[in-house]
């Protein structure tokens, strides 16, 4: 009997590109953003480096919203599969995470390359959808997951956490934005409002994490591929231990006493136990990817897990070291950085490769007559 032949399938098709591909605008801009906070004296030195790293990660970022525009166009039956596919839904939170990240790097670094008028507009209309976007996902995914993912306590990864955490990015590049706007009530509606986000996300998180480590515990180690998203977990610690330092900078004069003082008190009370929680996860997840290449893990796009939560943990101690004073937070800020460029260059030499191989958007190719359940393997784009 003859069969019909496979139609040919570019293997740069965007039919098989994903939202996990927004974790390359993350990590890229927060390489810039993150270089921006180190202690004085060296962003001074790295300055036109990370202009330069912000301006890619926008250029990503554009390239990625054309390529996935053109997937929901011409491939709406597999952009509906990802929706529906438990591995796979969370990573819409990170179309939200890519535009604030960029947004926010403008501000902080892009306005050496566009100016900073135009870098606030840009800043403040990728936030605006960024924060629309983000609340969206944190309401959407969890509620897909319940009324039709049928998803088992067993199967709880941080991948979970990603359309939580998008909100609690907004409260932290939203500050920087506050003295932009007329005096006033305008400015303190924009900071109670990221202070909001904040709470948000971060009872959200409370709410899942439970449910991360337990499956880790009980459940036994992740599966190799999806072993590097136990970084994920650093994203929502760092980045609200940045965020209440953004409130604290933002605050005086903005806030009627004694709130703004208030908020100096919150950034050193909550970010230096949060800050301590992380360093503890840090280290559980150093040793669990260890022991997964030990085992044979190979790169996949999981792997750019290791570069914006590593970021975040990098401007939350940047922000303690600002507020406290204590070099004890300042150098480890600028040792994270340091892994965090040795991870942001190993991925993107990871993905360079596997791109030029065909292997990242080549589709998890299934025996014909019998299309093959997405899994967390497959979408993740792993490099067999």
């Amino acid at each position: 009997m003859v069969t019909a032949a496979r139609p040919f399938e570019c293997p740069l098709s965007v039919r098989h590109l994903g939202p996990n591909w927004y974790a390359t605008v993350m990590g890229t801009a927060v390489v810039a953003t993150a270089g921006a906070s180190l202690p004085a004296h060296l962003p001074g030195l790295l300055r036109p480096a990370l202009a330069g790293v912000w301006a890619l990660a926008f250029v990503l970022l554009l390239t990625l919203l054309a390529a996935r525009a053109v997937h929901w166009a011409r491939h709406r039956d597999q952009a509906r599969a990802h929706l529906l596919d438990p591995a796979t839904a969370p990573f819409y939170g990170c179309l939200a995470m890519a535009l604030l990240a960029v947004g926010g790097g403008a501000l902080a670094v892009g306005r050496d390359v566009i100016g900073v008028r135009a870098a606030v507009a840009l800043d403040a209309v990728l936030f605006t959808t960024g924060t629309a976007i983000g609340l969206a996902a944190a309401v959407a995914v969890p509620y897909l997951m319940a009324v039709r993912h049928r998803v088992e306590p067993g199967q709880a990864t941080p991948v979970w956490l990603l359309p939580l955490v998008a909100p609690m990015v907004s409260a932290a590049v939203g500050p920087p934005l506050v003295p932009h706007l007329p005096p006033g009530q305008a400015r303190e509606t924009l900071l109670l409002f990221c202070f909001a986000l904040f709470g948000l996300s971060l009872l959200a998180t409370l709410l899942m994490l439970p449910l991360v480590f337990s499956r880790l515990l009980t459940g036994g180690p992740l599966p190799l591929a999806l072993t590097p998203t136990l970084f994920l977990v650093l994203g929502p610690l760092g980045q609200s231990t940045t965020a209440v330092g953004a409130f604290a900078d933002a605050a005086p004069g903005v806030v009627p006493e004694p709130y703004g003082q208030g908020f100096g008190v919150l950034a050193v009370l909550y970010g230096v136990p949060v800050t301590g929680f992380a360093l503890l996860w840090f280290c559980l997840a150093a040793v669990h990817v260890r022991r997964a290449r030990r085992h044979g893990m190979r790169f996949s796009m999981t792997w750019w897990s290791f570069t914006f939560p590593v970021g975040t943990c990098v401007t939350g101690a940047g922000a303690l070291g600002r507020h406290t004073g204590l070099v004890a937070y300042a150098a480890p800020a600028v040792v994270l950085y340091a892994v965090l460029v040795v991870a942001w260059g190993t991925a993107v030499a990871g993905t360079v490769r596997g791109l030029l191989r065909g292997e990242l958007l080549a589709g998890p190719g299934p025996a014909p007559g019998a299309p093959r359940p997405a899994t967390a393997r497959t979408t993740s784009g792993a490099v067999r």
